[in-house]
């Protein structure tokens, strides 16, 4: 499997999961602190790291630590990414 290839399944990972997806629209409206993330999802703060975790790494934010507080920030290059993909294929589902 290619870079890219696996680069795309990582994105589509991260997207799968609800958690992740309403993450990502809260980062929408700018920055926030993990505590802010975590508040509305009612789990265990190292359960909800992982959802991070799997964000940074595919690349749909970033994070920074200042002192004590950690701030994530989303990455708006993923949404090119499987806008392409998807336009790529659209003629073919169309058929």
């Amino acid at each position: 499997m290619d870079k890219h290839a696996a680069a795309l399944d990582d994105t589509f990972l991260a997207l799968a999961d609800p958690t992740r997806r309403a993450i990502l629209s809260r980062l929408g409206q700018g920055p926030a602190s993990v505590g802010e993330l975590a508040a509305p999802h009612g789990m265990a703060l190292t359960s909800f790291m992982k959802h991070l975790k799997i964000l940074e790494r595919s690349g749909w934010i970033v994070s920074s630590k200042a002192g004590r507080v950690r701030t994530c920030a989303i990455v708006t290059d993923r949404f090119a990414d499987v806008g392409a993909w998807v336009y790529g294929h659209r003629s073919l589902w169309e058929r």
